[in-house]
């Protein structure tokens, strides 16, 4: 059965306009393991969480899907793992959804 992966970064954009190196390096990570990439970045995602001191910290994340036949779980965990350093967060959310493809 496919599996649809989701994957929610930071937005991917400095100041200047052009396209942040992690995200760039990220995309081709994914198209070259995974033969293609879709990345949402018209309309970033804004999201919202309470931070250790108790402010509501924000920001935009953008998401990243892959399609693949199979869900390597451990691999995912480590490199869920390695974008949170590249992008210097805590943590990477990302999802595995069960797709029908027609």
């Amino acid at each position: 059965m496919p599996y649809l992966i989701q994957i929610l970064l930071p937005r991917p954009v400095r100041e200047d306009g052009a396209a942040d190196a992690g995200f760039a390096q990220t995309r081709a990570e994914l198209v070259e393991r995974y033969d293609g990439v879709t990345a949402y970045l018209r309309s970033p995602a804004q999201g919202a969480w309470i931070a250790p001191d108790g402010r509501v910290e924000r920001d935009e994340v953008v998401m990243v899907e892959v399609v693949t036949e199979t869900f390597d779980r451990a691999w995912w965990r480590a490199y869920a793992q390695q974008l949170a350093n590249r992008f210097r967060q805590e943590a990477i959310h990302i999802r595995a959804l069960s797709a029908e493809m027609p």
